[in-house]
């Protein structure tokens, strides 16, 4: 069984060789370990140091695509490489690197498709306040939206079965943490959480500018991926809320109507109608994006077929 983690990496010419030198050079039940760095742009030497630090096999963009294609570009590469389980974790050595056991124990097991590191966000000492209060409020919307049990929804320090990397699509451009987890639920792929550590802060975080920017990119993520990948429910949320107003004010209207002073609230009459006819008009979108979503199930499904066959014709040219 091999093992390939990848490391995302921009300007991590300080901190690169750190994080390589802590990765663990065997585990119980991997045969082979191989790094894979993706170099997302960067100005530096990162990919020099990489190079003379052993590493073969390095993914260069010529510009900074960020960190959501980093990671996708890093799902790809690994599995022509042949991995059978893909361990992704930063550059700044922000994770412990014997926690790697624990994560690929769960697949190896055949328990999990997917392993979520969980951070002790509580104790860490360089997050604030407030993003502490942050994190663990994302993760509870997380956990609504995706019907799960994550922990800690932005934690990058994940393992990949070979049959989850083949099958999962990341859309947004930000980053792929919130993502993936609704999308693999929504996918039945199996999602288990193991408790890590982390390593002291070697620098501030590139992921986003200020913690607002960061709100609202989170906050604006996870609304489209439940609406890609639960349009009816959304939907269906949205019609019966709309009717639900409409049907409050036709009620209050009839109540005027029936005491004798109906026709001074003719307006409530008209907005009832408005209302309820546009819960009823959602209502259809609801259903219509949900033959989409049916369809597009069924794209996703020729799309692994088509994965699976070139990896199995890569193999056997490689044999």
């Amino acid at each position: 069984m091999k093992l390939v983690i990848q490391i995302p990496c921009l300007n991590e010419e300080k901190s690169l060789p750190v994080t390589l030198r802590e990765l663990p050079k065997c585990i119980d039940g991997i045969d082979e370990i191989e790094v894979l760095i993706i170099d997302d742009g960067s100005t530096d030497k990162t990919s020099d140091i990489a190079k003379e630090l052993g590493v073969s096999k390095i993914v260069r963009f010529e510009n900074n695509c960020g960190l959501a294609k980093a990671f996708t570009a890093g799902l790809s590469v690994a599995l022509d490489m042949g991995a059978d389980i893909i361990v992704n974790t930063d550059a700044d050595n922000q994770y412990c690197a014997t926690d790697i056991e624990k994560l690929v124990k769960p697949i190896i097991e055949k328990r999990a498709d997917i392993v979520i590191g969980t951070r002790p966000v509580s104790k860490i000492e360089h997050f604030s306040i407030l993003k502490k209060i942050l994190q663990s409020l994302g993760s509870l919307v997380v956990r609504l939206l995706s019907s799960t049990s994550v922990k800690d929804a932005p934690s990058g320090f994940r393992a990949f079965s070979k049959n989850a990397a083949i099958q999962l699509n990341v859309f947004d451009k930000y980053t792929y943490t919130l993502e993936t987890i609704i999308q693999a639920k929504a996918k039945d792929l199996t999602i288990e959480c193991v408790d890590i550590n982390v390593n002291p802060n070697m620098r501030e975080s590139r992921l986003f500018k200020n913690m607002f920017v960061y709100i609202v990119r989170s906050a604006f993520t996870m609304l489209r991926m439940f609406v890609v990948y639960r349009p009816f429910r959304f939907f269906a949320i949205c019609a019966l809320f709309v009717l639900f107003f409409g049907f409050l004010l036709g009620i209050r209207f009839m109540y005027f109507y029936i005491t004798g002073s109906g026709s001074g609230h003719i307006q409530s009459l008209i907005l009832a109608a408005i209302l309820m006819l546009s819960g009823i008009q959602i209502g259809l979108f609801a259903v219509f994006a949900d033959l989409i979503s049916i369809n597009r199930k069924l794209l996703e499904d020729i799309q692994r077929r088509l994965k699976v066959s070139d990896l199995k014709n890569l193999s056997e040219d490689l044999k």
